[in-house]
């Protein structure tokens, strides 16, 4: 439930922030060349609009599969190996996200001691980075999950989407269409 409640939260937030970004570039294009003018939070608003996205996508990515891997090797492995060779990777990781963990941490609490606002919006610096933490803790989730599927043996690896087959599908499937003309 609370993992499913999270999936759609990520989903929502990250089209939110899709259709955000793209209608305040949209403003800033027409205002800048179709007046002369713009707004002058606007390029700060962007910045930080796509580090959320992309701090999100993260764990989204994991999940749905569309980071790229390169698993040549490991693929010459038995299910067993690969998992272990998975369970070794998933760990790492969780090591870096716990570092970066950290580190965040550290960072946003020094800029809520210090009180810096943005440079063009009023709000505190530790508030709009907190994405920092966010992310990575949403990121870490999503390795737990997937560490809890190889000790189980629900899954031997990541999962992802093989891009040759992917375009190979695609490919026919523009070749089928051209036929039917």
């Amino acid at each position: 439930m609370f993992l499913r409640f999270i999936e759609k939260a990520e989903e929502a937030i990250i089209s939110l922030l899709l259709v955000a970004m793209t209608l305040l570039v949209f403003w800033e294009v027409v205002l800048r060349f179709g007046f002369g003018t713009g707004v002058t939070w606007g390029q700060e608003a962007t910045l930080h609009l796509s580090a959320w996205f992309v701090l999100f996508g993260v764990s989204y990515g994991l999940k749905v599969g569309a980071h790229i891997g390169v698993d040549a090797f490991v693929r010459l492995l038995a299910p067993l190996g690969r998992r272990i060779i998975t369970a070794i990777a998933v760990t790492l990781s969780l090591i870096y996200c716990g570092l970066f963990v950290y580190g965040g941490w550290v960072y946003l609490a020094k800029m809520k001691m210090i009180g810096i606002e943005l440079e063009d919006i009023p709000v505190q610096t530790w508030i709009a980075h907190s994405i920092l933490l966010v992310g990575m803790m949403l990121l870490s989730i999503r390795l737990l999950e997937l560490l809890w599927a190889v000790a189980t043996g629900r899954a031997t690896g990541f999962h992802r989407i093989d891009e040759a087959e992917e375009s190979l599908h695609l490919a026919d499937e523009l070749r089928r269409e051209a036929d039917r003309r």
